[in-house]
């Protein structure tokens, strides 16, 4: 039995260093693709142009370098950020339909956009971030705070749906407060989320932030194995839970609440990708998080491709297609999960 179990192990390891790796080289073949497309179409041999021999009055490998590289970067960045955040949820609170989007962080981090741009139109790229972590921290503080009212504490079911009013309440204000304030156009692209303005001085920002976190994550996968086994468990094993779970918490955040910056209010690639990355490698965390960083990756990078692709020159966005695939799944999800309680 032990070496079933063993072998079960090493098969699991074995797949999650194939996505790692494939998808890594994957990743990179999909960004210099995606580069390709746009309203201008450049061919391949220009963009390798573009990197080896730079020309600064060649118009098309400028179009390469300040428009479309940062675009695809932010998409992975941010498709790593929202996948292993919400790994990171769905571990730490044993709930399968965890997620920065259905548990009020994006919509917290929008709304603390909204107050910017309507009361501090010229603070810095620095203040708006940490206005979205604080923001994002208000979303899961208020859903966690009505989910609990009931006894019996917050179950998987009251947290989606303490989510979804909460988040559906702050977006509101977020809208109200943009029109009131003559700011529609800034918070729009906020609500339907996209990477089509993003450029390298808001990367250099983001980009230690999510990649701290993302390290930050790796190094409590291990505790997040033994906190998905229940709180329990995890203090029978020696785990200091209050402590995990505030770095967890701070981890999650930060990921979000970077993410949202960026691209806006993206949902559903946190719940998809865990749920994905579990079936493929098994329940060890020190898995599921390098696994699902590169597969969020591949996912939000597909998705701006489609959102450039499917009805040049105007783009779609891509909130709305990862939405598409999202809320189905998130229906069968929830449907499964109503059969278990």
């Amino acid at each position: 039995m032990k070496h079933k179990v063993e072998k079960n192990k090493n098969s699991r390891g074995w797949v999650a260093g194939l996505i790692v790796t494939v998808g890594v080289g994957l990743l990179v073949l999909l960004m210099a693709f995606s580069i390709t497309k746009g309203a201008a179409p450049i061919p391949i041999q220009t963009v390798w142009e573009t990197f080896f021999h730079f020309d600064a009055e060649n118009t098309r490998h400028l179009i390469v370098i300040d428009s479309r590289l940062p675009r695809v970067v932010a998409s992975a960045l941010v498709g790593a950020a929202f996948a292993v955040a919400g790994s990171i949820m769905q571990g730490m609170t044993r709930n399968p339909m965890a997620d920065s989007g259905l548990l009020g962080l994006n919509a917290g981090a929008g709304f603390a956009l909204s107050v910017c741009f309507a009361f501090f139109p010229s603070i810095s790229y620095h203040q708006v971030i940490l206005f979205s972590f604080l923001g994002a921290a208000l979303g899961a503080g208020i859903v966690s705070g009505v989910a609990s009212l009931r006894r019996g504490g917050p179950s998987p079911m009251r947290l989606v749906l303490a989510g979804a009013a909460v988040s559906a309440l702050l977006t509101a204000i977020s809208q109200g407060i943009a029109l009131y304030f003559g700011v529609v156009q800034n918070i729009m692209f906020w609500t339907v989320g996209g990477v089509a303005g993003v450029n390298w001085q808001q990367i250099r920002i983001i980009a230690p932030w999510i990649l701290g976190a993302l390290v930050g994550a790796v190094v409590l996968s291990r505790s997040i194995s033994l906190l998905s086994l229940g709180e329990e468990v995890a203090k029978g094993l020696g785990l200091n839970t209050s402590l995990i779970n505030v770095l967890c918490s701070l981890v999650v955040l930060i990921l979000a609440g970077a993410s949202v910056a960026v691209v806006g209010a993206v949902g559903f690639v946190g719940l998809m990708v865990p749920h994905l990355t579990r079936f493929l490698v098994g329940v060890d965390y020190r898995l599921i998080i390098p696994s699902s960083a590169v597969l969020g990756a591949i996912l939000v990078v597909l998705a701006d491709l489609g959102a450039r692709t499917l009805n040049p020159p105007f783009e779609t966005p891509m909130g709305a297609l990862i939405a598409l695939v999202g809320v189905p799944f998130f229906l069968v999800l929830a449907r499964r999960q109503r059969r278990v309680f």
